[in-house]
């Protein structure tokens, strides 16, 4: 693993973006175990071109993602690679929470009477930080919830597991190509905490190593290998 040159901790509740170089990589800590980042992707140098949920997982052929898993864009290109992972499960299908989802679980807290006591929901936390990037509510596309695990009942219903949850549980990701990453780290759309879990998340920056012939993502699926040669391809003369 290589050195990390930044870190800083993300409040149960916060937000967080930041654009990401072609070849760094950033780790995520659950550091209490049980928390949730919501994440989404886009491209700085074009920000029509964003995180597929659907097409990531129909070329993998899988529910969840994890070690070994890409992360693809609407384009066919790869925003970044999971090169190490402890917890085994994130879901890329449940989405975000609004305020009303917070409201009828935990209570209507808002920050104007509130203040640091408030209830943020993952909706309006992505929002508040794709507008320093010209985003805004049209350009919302479906999330990454790190750390967050779902499984079915015998009705087919939909339920997060957190049998799983374990503090200090990592996951690397390593950025094929710029991208600009939006981060919440607010509840997941199906806690069924009793009270609003703020939980922080903490998040490392650095570099990547070389990617070697025998990289697991690259070599996860033929899909994945298409997906690293439309990137050569995007960077070809940079």
């Amino acid at each position: 693993m290589n050195e990390y040159q930044y870190s800083t901790e993300i409040p149960g509740g916060g937000h967080w973006s930041f654009r990401m170089r072609r070849g760094t990589q950033l780790r995520l800590t659950d550091l209490h175990g049980g928390g949730n980042a919501g994440m989404l992707f886009y491209n700085p140098e074009n920000l029509l071109e964003r995180y597929n949920a659907p097409d990531t997982l129909k070329c993998q052929h899988t529910f969840r993602l994890s070690r070994g898993n890409c992360l693809y864009s609407d384009m066919g290109r790869i925003f970044a690679s999971i090169i190490e992972d402890d917890h085994g499960w994130h879901d890329t299908v449940c989405g975000n929470t609004r305020y009303s989802h917070i409201a009828e679980k935990w209570g209507a807290r808002d920050y104007q009477h509130h203040r640091n006591g408030w209830f943020q929901n993952g909706h309006d936390a992505f929002l508040v930080e794709m507008e320093k990037y010209g985003l805004n509510r049209q350009d919302l596309a479906a999330n990454v919830n790190w750390f967050s695990k779902v499984a079915t009942d015998k009705e087919g219903n939909l339920y997060l597991d957190d049998t799983t949850a374990r503090a200090g549980d990592r996951v690397v990701l390593r950025f094929e190509m710029d991208t600009l990453v939006i981060l919440h780290s607010c509840p997941h759309p199906l806690s069924q905490a009793d009270s609003y879990p703020a939980l922080p998340i903490q998040v490392e920056l650095g570099l990547a190593a070389p990617i070697a012939s025998d990289d697991v993502c690259r070599n996860w699926c033929e899909e994945n290998q298409r997906g690293f040669q439309n990137n050569a391809l995007y960077h070809l003369g940079t």
